[in-house]
């Protein structure tokens, strides 16, 4: 179950143009927090995980751009990766509990509110579940439901 609020429209976040601005900006938060990254890149339509059809040896999207993807775990906890992908989207990790199509550019803003203690887990008894809520700038929220995981050290110290 994903569940996003939607912002007014107009820009929220800075652009981040490419895959590389984005593991920049992630950089600079992990450095920020006193983090490792590790960084794992994947470039070429015949490397990325969302061009299985690319044919063998197929290195170039049909309209010429050279697809890059990457993927970020940041040390630390809670346990934090970030799969960038060249649709300018990305699919966060916050442990074990998957946030997919977070645009690039909220990307930055999502890791410092799980980073800067904003992130929290809503419980609720009827229907029985909890979900972990990321508020970012603008009131733009991200809700994932957490489901049978056992909540983690991290996840616990949470709770709402």
């Amino acid at each position: 179950m994903r569940h996003r609020d939607a912002p007014p429209p107009g820009p929220r976040h800075p652009h981040l143009p490419t895959t590389e601005s984005a593991v920049t900006a992630i950089r600079e938060i992990a450095e920020g927090h006193g983090l490792e990254v590790t960084v794992t890149d994947d470039i070429g339509a015949d490397q990325t995980t969302r061009r299985a059809s690319a044919g063998a040896f197929t290195v170039l999207d049909p309209d010429g751009s050279l697809p890059h993807e990457a993927f970020v775990e940041l040390g630390g906890t809670p346990a934090v990766t970030v799969q960038l992908y060249p649709e300018d989207d990305a699919k966060i990790t916050v442990e074990a509990v998957e946030f997919a199509d977070v645009p690039r550019d909220a990307v930055p803003a999502f890791l410092r509110a799980v980073h800067g203690d904003l992130a929290y887990v809503k419980s609720r008894f009827f229907p029985p579940g909890q979900w972990l809520v990321v508020p970012l700038p603008g009131d733009e929220t991200y809700k994932e439901l957490i489901g049978r995981l056992a909540l983690t050290p991290w996840l616990a110290r949470r709770v709402r």
